[in-house]
């Protein structure tokens, strides 16, 4: 998408602008810049100069006439029109530079490497805040502070080293953290990864994470944009704008990677539902990673391998064949594919008489196909082919090629650079000889190979890979259950926990059947209902956020002595209100509920239920709006999931009404946001349907 079009996209929907100034400057000015090249502002003066930048490059130093080459000014105000402003001085001199640049020089974009903003202090906050504002008031764009910048193919604005590849189809990158930046690029270099961009966003005081990808999906165009997007997360501000931009560059045919820190919290508050206990803020943004389709993974060195892995394909792999003169690491490699249900097929006996021609007695010809040590560059050529044009029932080629350091392997290597760009599989090199022959590895990556140097970390990345789905409800009509009663029934009641008739109430609107049952709150009440009530029954104390913490639930009651006596000792809790009477329900216990967190679609989870639900963590989790489909994908991961499917000859429950619940309290979360948490557990499931027996609602 050309810049016109991209500003103009951007006004007509008012979406936060990432000036093209800061993307495509043609004038660019380093405010601080100096000769020093281990300082921050040399540094990246060099980095400009080398890429080269080929527009206006202009120094601020009060020092120096001339910086590097390049003309240098005493002060800003001496500067002539500038696109974009760097900033490496230190922060209590920003904001008036920022001012006057506003002003008088017509600057749009802004990058501050500084630190001492709002990670520093309150006054570093107040500064902060302050220079965002003139920014936005003059519609430019801030990126950082205290970041390392970003690079494009238009210029290298960042600081550090190494300086990343840039290649048009290379990964783009977003970065939380300059110097987990840093890092990753080292690591993608090792293997050869590249990169189309470079995003570092610091503090975020006006660019986050979210605005970077809402631009690369505004401006992705299929034929000039990169299809593999990497992110390091530390914390998320607008989540809907991420899952919204994550879904669409989904369905533009782009795979996202993220690299999420920050996933432990300590000190979490007691909550008043198990719902509440496991939906801590991490497990909404697992939910929302999963609900976009967003491969997660757990260092830089998986990131880089991902997206590697990412770079060449169309389309992920599900059957692998591999090749190798080393049996170990193949064999390794065979147990993560297939231990992650990917495919290493056995092949026919033909196929195998075929590939023994080819080879030196006594090499292995099923698959793995092991060549032996003694296996040569032309022999890998023809088993590379062989199993190109011959073996159809291989989607991809994995070439496992070291050395032991008794030879060269540069022409195997030249062997494997050939069949990359010639074999329509695609075709994944890993050598992991990474000292004994580093040249020859270093001469492969150059030519614009991919090196992986380690079989788990591959076949554990590409299974990752291969493992995920994502589902776009987004554009269902995920209202179609109405439920505009609830809305008034909620109204009527007072905020907080719902009373236990208004509980029931909403599930029966929504469509969720209870278990028959009765409140009463004296023994003139109990004496009526022992009318119509059949045992066996269960008594539940009302009144006590944890029922049974304070024993306050008796099950199996068979007659009415013990429902008296029952009824008299659960009276005698602290805080009773009354006993909720239900007939006994048989089946499996499983559970739904719900809770939202500020930015995020309201989250629906569902597992195995009772009083042991935290202690089994049987449980998943997506964001609403669910469909049925999803429903079901979200069930068939449990861990209980073949026992409610039937097991050893007992009859299969009915996932179709489990489906249901899960889909009807995800539509009642979207339509009621006065609904701040929900738990029906346990909710007993059985061949015959679903009941609810104990339901918790907490509004505000």
């Amino acid at each position: 998408m050309t810049t016109f079009l991209y500003v103009f996209y951007i006004k007509l929907f008012g979406l936060t602008m990432l000036h093209s100034k800061l993307i495509n400057p043609s004038s660019i000015a380093v405010i601080g810049g100096s000769e020093h090249i281990d300082h921050i502002g040399g540094s990246v003066l060099k980095n400009l100069i080398d890429q080269p930048f080929p527009g206006d490059l202009f120094v601020v130093n009060p020092k120096k006439k001339i910086v590097q080459g390049i003309r240098a000014f005493s002060d800003v105000t001496e500067l002539p029109q500038t696109d974009l402003a760097i900033f490496a001085i230190p922060a209590s001199e920003i904001l008036s530079s920022v001012l006057e640049l506003v002003e008088r020089k017509g600057t749009k974009g802004f990058m501050i490497y500084s630190a001492g903003f709002a990670e520093l202090n309150e006054e570093g906050k107040k500064m902060e805040l302050e220079i965002t504002k003139v920014i936005d008031e003059a519609g430019g764009s801030l990126l950082g502070p205290n970041n390392i910048g970003m690079i494009n193919e238009n210029f290298a604005g960042i600081f550090t080293r190494p300086v990343p590849k840039i290649t048009k189809y290379g990964a783009d990158f977003i970065s939380a953290s300059g110097a987990t930046a840093v890092f990753t690029i080292e690591a993608a270099q090792q293997i050869g990864l590249s990169f189309s961009g470079l995003y570092t966003v610091g503090n975020s005081a006006q660019i986050g994470v979210e605005e970077i990808l809402e631009y690369l999906d505004i401006s992705y165009t299929p034929k000039e944009s990169s299809r593999v997007k990497l992110l390091y997360i530390e914390g998320l501000k607008h989540p809907e704008k991420l899952l919204k931009h994550a879904l669409s560059l989904k369905k533009k045919g782009c795979t996202l990677v993220a690299l999420k820190a920050g996933k432990t919290r300590k000190g979490q508050h007691a909550a008043a539902s198990h719902t509440g206990a496991m939906a801590n803020p991490e497990v909404f943004i697992q939910a929302l990673f999963k609900k976009a389709g967003i491969v997660v993974c757990e260092s830089r060195y998986e990131l880089v391998t991902i997206g590697a892995i990412l770079q060449p394909l169309k389309s992920v792999p599900k059957s692998i064949g591999i090749i190798t003169h080393a049996g170990g690491p193949a064999v390794i490699l065979t147990d993560v594919l297939t231990q992650n249900n990917l495919l290493v097929p056995d092949l026919s006996e033909e196929h195998k008489n075929n590939l023994a021609s080819m080879l030196y007695p006594g090499a292995a010809t099923g698959n793995p196909i092991d060549m032996l040590a003694t296996g040569n560059a032309d022999q890998l050529r023809e088993v590379v082919k062989y199993c190109e044009n011959e073996v159809k029932d291989i989607d991809a080629i994995a070439v496992i090629f070291g050395s032991p350091g008794l030879g060269s392997v540069k022409k195997p290597y030249e062997v494997i650079h050939e069949m990359r760009s010639q074999c329509k599989k695609p075709i994944f090199a890993i050598m992991p000889s990474v000292v004994n022959v580093k040249k020859e590895i270093q001469f492969f990556i150059e030519k614009g190979n991919i090196a992986f140097y380690d079989e788990y970390l591959f076949g554990s990345c590409l299974s990752r890979i291969a493992g995920v789905d994502f589902f776009d409800s987004q554009e269902s009509a995920a209202k179609k259950n109405e439920f505009r009663a609830v809305s008034s029934l909620i109204a009527s009641e007072k905020k907080g926990f719902l009373a236990p008739e208004a509980c029931f109430k909403v599930l029966s609107v929504i469509g969720i059947p209870a278990a028959k049952q009765h409140i009463v709150r004296s023994k003139s009440e109990l004496e009526n209902c022992c009318e119509v009530i059949n045992f066996p029954v269960a008594q539940k104390i009302i009144g006590p956020l944890h029922k049974t913490d304070e024993k306050g639930v008796i099950l199996n009651v068979r007659n009415k002595q013990e429902l008296f006596e029952n009824f008299s000792s659960l009276m005698k809790i602290n805080a009773a209100e009354g006993v909720l009477i239900q007939e006994m329900v048989d089946g499996k216990e499983v559970f739904v509920g719900a809770k939202r967190e500020e930015g995020f679609p309201p989250l629906i989870m569902c597992g195995a239920g009772g009083i042991y639900v935290e202690a089994l963590n049987d449980r998943t989790q997506s964001l609403a709006p669910i469909d049925n489909i999803e429903a079901g994908k979200m069930i068939e991961s449990l861990r209980i999931f073949p026992i409610l499917n039937g097991l050893r000859g007992e009859a299969p429950c009915n996932l179709e009404a489990f489906r249901k619940s899960i889909e009807l309290v995800s539509d009642l979360m979207l339509q009621n946001p006065q609904i701040t948490e929900l738990d029906l557990n346990p909710l007993i499931l059985n061949e015959k349907g679903i009941t609810a027996v104990d339901a918790r609602i907490m509004t505000e």
